[in-house]
């Protein structure tokens, strides 16, 4: 088995990624690029997405936080507008809730909250819904259980206002941290409107393994997160250093290939949040992420 520096330097693995992406380009897996409001976060609900459209973005990913600022002085109704000014048209959103999957007294009020972002997004026309899966529980088995049970009453949730819900395996959670595991518990609840947000700079700098990918079933992968991971330390790294497709050392290319297999075919959408990016100008950014992005992509074979 390769190692990742292996994986990296090795020229014939190189070599083989134009080939494989060809062959996943024929069986379908197109995919498109998408920026999540993260990525311009010091500019605001409005400034973020304007900025984006003139660089020529046309999907985004929205942020709860900055829904909620835009919120303090104007209407859902504005917001709406906003988008459909700009031509944007909205692919996920952040419900902004933790804890939707494990017990304990915090719950209820963690559930009230998702069913209020849910009925935002329906009404500005977001149609997937995803929730972290950022923890310190020490679980148990039966803590896992449990979690397929609250998969299967959020799904019902969301089918009430058309979503799809998705939940993000993140690196340094206590109780969900890989997709495999995401997978065994969405898979427990087998909700037809539930499945896994994949996201890049999680699965790379965390547990996760390229054959993992092998396990995906078709459908199981509903969004994507599109990011790269810098050359330092694993330890070192945290929730903020993401850098932009094709700046850093993970195999993007060999990873859409796999997640194309799935049948996955729809946005990528890059998160990022170091300060160099969030409080740099929306436009300037947006332009930059498309060219490296797109030219990952296209090596991919998924453009």
């Amino acid at each position: 088995m390769l190692s990742r520096r292996d994986l990296l330097l090795t020229p014939a693995a190189l070599l083989a990624v134009p080939a494989a992406g060809s062959i996943v380009a024929a069986a379908g897996g197109r995919m498109t690029l998408a920026l999540h409001q993260n990525t311009s976060s010091r500019a605001g609900f409005r400034g973020s997405l304007e900025g984006w459209a003139r660089a020529g973005i046309t999907q985004v990913e929205i942020t709860q936080n900055l829904l909620d600022q835009f919120l303090k002085t104007d209407s859902l109704a504005a917001a709406k507008r906003v988008l459909d000014d700009l031509h944007l048209t909205p692919v996920s959103g952040a419900c902004g809730v933790i804890g939707l999957l494990e017990s304990g007294p915090a719950r209820a009020a963690a559930v009230d909250s998702f069913k209020q972002r849910c009925e935002q997004w329906a009404e500005l026309g977001v149609p997937r819904i995803y929730a972290t899966t950022q923890s310190t529980l020490k679980p148990t088995a039966d803590d896992y259980k449990a979690a397929a049970g609250y998969v299967v009453e959020l799904a019902g949730i969301a089918r009430q206002h058309q979503l799809t819900v998705m939940f993000e395996a993140m690196r340094n959670s206590t109780f969900i941290s890989t997709i495999t595991t995401m997978l065994s518990v969405t898979r427990a609840a087998a909700q037809p409107n539930a499945g896994l947000l994949f996201d890049c700079y999680h699965f790379w700098s965390g547990l996760g393994k390229l054959e993992d990918l092998d396990t995906v079933k078709p459908g199981e992968i509903k969004h994507v997160h599109f990011q790269d991971v810098p050359d330092m330390p694993r330890e070192m790294l945290d929730i903020t250093t993401r850098y932009i497709p094709g700046d850093g050392v993970a195999p993007l290319p060999a990873i859409l290939q796999k997640v194309a297999a799935t049948g996955y075919s729809g946005p990528l959408s890059v998160e990022l949040f170091l300060p160099k990016f969030s409080a740099a100008d929306p436009y300037e950014v947006a332009r930059e992420i498309r060219t490296k992005a797109e030219a990952v992509m296209q090596k991919a074979g998924v453009i």
